[in-house]
């Protein structure tokens, strides 16, 4: 049968300090993202579909495969535990503070410039009504870059969009640190972002 494990983060719970403190790492890692690994083996068990041969995100993509008892509950789970492993992923320490490649000439085209681009990504996560997450995504339709914002644990996937980048404003992710002061944390994330890994994603969609 297959079993969604909690990822090894690619680097120490302390490592992303003085911007994302040690013990929200802990925390957020080891509890809340389990609960979403848990939550989604049982969803996935509960419809018959723990030996599902896809992998999440082409569950998400296509929620209708999977029976409508559970598909809110996957939805929930599955998203949570794909937005989260994403998010781990897109961070890093000592970053290099922007794009580049193809992925910064896309910016620049449809926000003029990286400065834009910030600016315009951090007012839309900081305006989240409760829970979620904003995200940079590539609409494969129309063959380009858009920042969106999803409810809860809602995944770009399900929306037929890719996930490039995600930031989750959800208030354990930065409550300890920096209490109910969202634009603080959002302002501090920025210094940690993986962007040779963003780039990266975005090339190989792109060529």
């Amino acid at each position: 049968m297959v079993r969604y494990e909690l990822p090894r983060l690619p680097y120490g719970y302390n490592e992303l300090e003085p911007f994302i403190d040690t013990e929200t790492m802990k925390i957020h890692h080891q509890k809340h993202h389990q609960s979403y690994v848990d939550g989604l083996n049982k969803a996935l068990a509960d419809v018959g579909s723990a030996s599902h041969p896809q992998y999440i995100s082409s569950i998400l993509s296509d929620l209708k495969s999977i029976p409508e008892s559970g598909r809110s509950a996957i939805n929930f789970f599955g998203g949570g535990f794909e937005n989260h492993r994403l998010f781990w992923e897109t961070m890093i320490p000592n970053s290099d503070g922007k794009p580049g490649g193809q992925l910064e000439d896309q910016i620049d085209v449809y926000f003029d410039n990286f400065e834009n681009f910030k600016k315009v990504f951090s007012e839309k996560a900081i305006n989240i009504q409760g829970s979620g997450w904003c995200w940079l995504v590539f609409n494969s339709t129309y063959h380009k870059i858009e920042i969106i914002t999803t409810e809860n644990q809602t995944s770009p996937w399900t929306l037929g969009k890719f996930p490039l980048l995600g930031l989750d404003v959800w208030e354990h992710a930065y409550y300890l640190k920096y209490q109910n002061k969202r634009p603080d944390y959002v302002k501090a994330w920025w210094n940690v972002v993986n962007w040779d890994y963003v780039a990266n994603r975005f090339s190989e969609l792109a060529n």
